[in-house]
């Protein structure tokens, strides 16, 4: 009776040590924050007091603070980490540089993060700096940066983390073109992020390591490639791409997770809208026996922590300085109200559309193409402030570049002019190419002649040939009804300078600017 007693007792010790073998890990995430401190619209751009009063915005950090805080007490074991971009994107950057971000991570305690192509922007001196101030270790394996003094000894390949008692292995990854994307300086070279990745995971399974999480500025594209690529990898926690991964959302682009040769694929969009929460569970050889979350949407149903807000305020204080001040100076009156830029060439429209043009030409782009709609207001001639730039151009947007044949730029443009009798915010400024359309006839049969630039004047467009087009990103997405030039088949960049700061720096280059048309758009 006894020893029957005791086998019962050790088969119900043996059970539970099987159950306790299985580990369980949520993974808080997210990526491409771009130094959306303050909430933001749902346009991703600034959100007004009044309108997040309202209940009308999303994200910002004391949202954050709120929804981690909430996520860590229901989770047993969790880790907060970042897929890179924190920098860029407000004048909270253009200012305070990585030292915001910096502060607000550590405050939110994450654990680790990838570098971003924009955590470059500055050079490796900013970078530095920022990996200085933070609490926590930051990663890149695919590059060589052992001849960067500022990097070699404070950037790291991967990491290990300890969380309730398991080694969890971190990798970093960042885009292999960022030298054609930021300013990386001369001594660092960047790799194919598949054998970087799985020498990463042999060094740190040699050591004992068996749960492996990538970090990844790369892509979906990319983090989809290794997946399929590599061995040992069991999540990958996205960015670049600001993919909006969703099993309930019909505008995901994917899962959440996307499972590819056995690894969980994560991102959660971007500028802090989201905050991703996965839900891992491993059993005892670091195998993926469960993997289930869903992005977070940080609405106006999460409070703000109101000591967060008090900081937010007080840094944003001296940007006030920044709106102040004078940056350019112009000869005339610019014309951009939407009354005149939504019906017709206007000189607002030649203005950002030039500037855009010029910032990319060097990547052998040839046209600009714009919303009239993203033109906000006109500039007083004399001084020209940061302030007025950004009342014209509010939104935060990036450039864009893509390619294009001829024949969707003529798509492109008769849907900007199909809605002109009702102002519609579509109406295409350019530069680099002229065009004639005729109102009388039906919507999608306007465009009349377009003329593109070349060395010999302006040519009739080529419909079969292709073209390097720049736009901003909200277009390049499909914005305003541009849906022809969204899509991943298109070779594009949406995530360049800001337009505002392109704009305000090529009024610089030519002041004091002088306002012009000259005819590149007529109306029959």
């Amino acid at each position: 009776m006894f020893t029957r007693f005791m086998t019962s007792v050790a088969a119900l010790g043996l059970t539970a040590g099987m159950a306790a073998a299985e580990y369980k890990l949520t993974i808080l995430h997210t990526n491409d924050f771009h130094a959306r401190f303050e909430p933001i619209s749902k346009y991703d751009s600034g959100c007004g007091a009044e309108d997040n009063a309202e209940g009308k915005c999303f994200g910002g950090t004391a949202r954050l603070v709120t929804a981690i805080e909430a996520a860590r007490a229901r989770a047993g074991n969790a880790i907060l980490v970042d897929g890179g971009d924190q920098f860029q994107g407000t004048l909270f950057y253009t200012y305070y540089k990585g030292k915001v971000a910096a502060e607000f991570m550590n405050k939110l305690g994450y654990d680790a993060m990838t570098v971003g192509n924009h955590e470059f922007d500055d050079g490796p001196e900013v970078l530095r700096g920022f990996m200085d101030a933070v609490s926590f270790p930051v990663l890149m394996s695919n590059a060589d940066f052992s001849g960067e003094e500022l990097l070699a000894t404070k950037l790291l390949k991967s990491t290990v983390i300890e969380k309730g008692g398991e080694k969890i292995g971190l990798i970093g990854l960042t885009p292999e073109d960022t030298h054609e994307l930021a300013s990386p300086g001369p001594n660092i070279s960047f790799s194919d992020p598949v054998p970087a990745v799985q020498g990463e995971v042999d060094r740190l399974t040699a050591e004992g390591v068996n749960k492996i999480i990538v970090l990844s500025h790369s892509g979906y594209g990319t983090d989809q490639r290794v997946a399929a690529e590599t061995t040992g990898v069991d999540v990958i926690v996205g960015g670049h791409s600001n993919t909006y991964l969703s099993n309930v959302s019909d505008k995901a682009s994917g899962p959440y997770p996307t499972v590819v040769n056995g690894v969980q694929i994560v991102q959660a969009y971007a500028y802090g809208k989201f905050l991703g929460e996965l839900n891992v569970t491993f059993d005892d050889a670091g195998n993926v026996i469960e993997a289930v979350g869903e992005p977070l949407i940080m609405d106006a149903t999460v409070s703000e922590d109101t000591a967060t807000v008090a900081r937010i305020q007080e840094l944003a204080v001296p940007l006030e300085e920044i709106r102040n001040k004078v940056v350019a100076n112009a000869a005339a009156p610019i014309e951009g109200s939407r009354d005149v830029c939504r019906v017709q060439e206007c000189q607002m429209g030649n203005l950002v559309t030039d500037a855009m043009l010029e910032r990319v030409a060097d990547q052998g782009v040839t046209i600009a193409i714009a919303n009239s709609g993203g033109l906000r207001a006109s500039i007083d001639a004399g001084e020209v402030t940061m302030g007025e730039v950004l009342t014209v151009l509010p939104f935060q947007n990036t450039l864009s570049t893509f390619e294009a044949t001829g024949a969707l730029i003529v798509e492109a443009l008769e849907n900007g002019v199909s809605q002109a009798e009702e102002g519609a915010g579509r109406f295409p400024q350019v530069s680099g190419l002229t065009f004639t359309w005729d109102s009388a006839q039906p919507a999608g049969s306007r465009i009349v002649e377009v003329m593109v630039a070349s060395e010999d004047g302006f040519v009739p467009l080529d419909l079969t040939g292709t073209y390097m087009v720049v736009t901003n990103n909200y277009v390049r997405n499909g914005g305003d009804g541009y849906a022809m030039f969204s899509g991943d088949d298109k070779n594009a960049y949406d995530y360049g300078p800001d337009l505002a700061d392109v704009t305000a720096e090529y009024l610089a280059a030519n002041a004091p600017y002088q306002p012009y048309l000259d005819g590149r758009i007529v109306k029959k």
